[in-house]
């Protein structure tokens, strides 16, 4: 094949691609109730119906002078739905839903985008003309920025819709049932070794800008759990009075717990003696062999009480992709791409699934569950590698969260899109949002 169709081939792939990405986008706000799209589920949030503008917006005004060459038809709903990141000053949002346009309006805006980049898009991501738009980036990397936000916001949408009330939703399929046998919790020994983390500049996939560069890490041995903690497991934290025992809880988190009256996970809810699960579209008893879901903060407590510790991002990476002869994998199975028989991840359902349902999916150390089935929580401090430049075009991605104030989060969720699985991306949340899918495993240090 030549040089010329390959690219022309790779190109028309991205196109269908960035068409699927705005089919998951779309579907999921099919999830809500008309009449709730000015709910906020999540109070740090935005409300739902800037989230239904923000998606065309980030793609319009990333693309639209740099590929499509095209002028604006709205300029003031560019500006209101371009950014959704972290209050500022860790303050609530106070709008109202009159301050928001009509649902009409927005989803005329929306389409309106949607229309102009079908049309422009072909013509300027396939033209050699326009093949590199800024900074020596092809327009191929901004199409693939444009598909892998949309795709975190699938991710995000989700969990913030899991906080919406039941009856403001309409009920989808669950997504396949997922059975398993009992396992037991055990921990499994690591061997000192190296844990390459990154992406080399050299590589020709796509990658953030936090995940560069490549670089090798020295890991000492240490043991990690090999399931995530369950919420069973967690209940006996909960028991033993884990949220009431101030000396496993940091200064700044046990404020913060007692400020909010955190005393459960936000996934749960009791009634009378008995504490259930807030699936997507039910509540049920709590599944006790499901991962739990909770903040860096009361994954640290948990690890304290039980003697432990969470990993850092280091050590995560030598137990997921690691190999007893010293080689590392692309991915914690090997170099197969990812598939429903490895793990509960690429949107297939809803939910989580029993942790050690996928023992294809295990490690060469044999731990389980890395990717899909809830983020993992690790100890590091999300900060740039060396060498680190941001992104011309998006310069706060990763640069606004260098703060001390935000920590890594490595594997996936069961909404976490496939082609976010690979080893070198880098999730990251501030310590105290329980709302994202995020679980977590223990280690010990030798």
């Amino acid at each position: 094949m030549s040089a010329a169709r390959e690219t022309v081939e790779v190109r028309h792939a991205l196109l269908e691609r960035m068409a699927e990405a705005r089919f998951q986008t779309d579907e999921i706000f099919q999830i809500v109730r008309t009449d709730s799209l000015y709910e906020r589920p999540i109070p740090e949030r935005h409300r739902i119906i800037f989230y239904l503008g923000h998606l065309e917006a980030f793609d319009w005004n990333l693309l639209r002078e740099r590929v499509l060459r095209v002028d604006s038809f709205h300029p003031e709903y560019d500006r209101l739905f371009a950014f959704g990141i972290d209050p500022v000053d860790g303050g609530l949002p106070a709008d109202q839903p009159a301050d928001w346009p009509s649902v009409a309006e927005v989803r005329s805006y929306v389409s309106r985008i949607g229309q102009s980049l079908d049309a422009g898009l072909a013509g300027g991501l396939l033209s050699d003309e326009r093949s590199v738009v800024e900074e020596g980036y092809p327009a191929s990397v901004l199409v693939q920025v444009a598909i892998e936000h949309r795709l975190m916001h699938a991710e995000t949408l989700a969990y913030m819709l899991h906080q919406l009330p039941l009856e403001r939703k309409n009920r989808q399929s669950r997504g396949p049932e997922v059975v398993a046998s009992a396992v037991t919790p055990r921990m499994i020994e690591i061997p000192a070794g190296q844990a390459t983390l990154g992406l080399s500049r050299r590589a020709s996939n796509f990658g953030w800008d936090n995940e560069y560069e490549a670089h090798a890490v020295s890991v000492a041995e240490f043991a990690i759990d090999q399931y995530k903690v369950t919420n069973g497991e967690y209940l006996e934290f909960m028991a033993a009075g884990g949220y009431e025992n101030r000396s496993l809880w940091a200064d700044a988190d046990w404020n913060w717990k007692t400020q909010h009256n955190i005393n459960h996970p936000a996934f749960w809810r009791q009634q009378g003696e008995t504490w259930y699960f807030r699936a997507m579209f039910e509540e049920v008893p709590l599944p006790l062999d499901w991962p739990v879901y909770v903040s860096q903060a009361e994954a640290s407590a948990y690890a304290r009480w039980a003697g432990k510790a969470l990993p850092s991002e280091a050590q995560w990476h030598r137990a997921a992709y690691g190999t007893p002869d010293g080689d590392e994998r692309a991915y914690p199975w090997g170099n197969e791409a990812p598939s429903a028989k490895r793990g509960n991840f690429d949107l297939q359902s809803w939910d989580p699934a029993p942790v050690g349902a996928f023992p294809q999916g295990q490690s060469a150390f044999g731990v389980a569950d890395l990717l899909g089935n809830g983020w993992e929580w690790t100890s590091s401090v999300f900060a740039p590698f060396s060498g680190f430049r941001p992104f011309s075009f998006y310069q706060g991605y990763s640069a606004n969260f260098f703060d001390g104030q935000h920590y890594v989060m490595k594997g996936g969720s069961a909404r976490t899109a496939a082609c976010m699985l690979r080893r070198s991306f880098r999730n990251w949340f501030q310590p105290h949002y329980q709302y994202v899918y995020a679980g977590f495993r223990c280690v010990r240090n030798k």
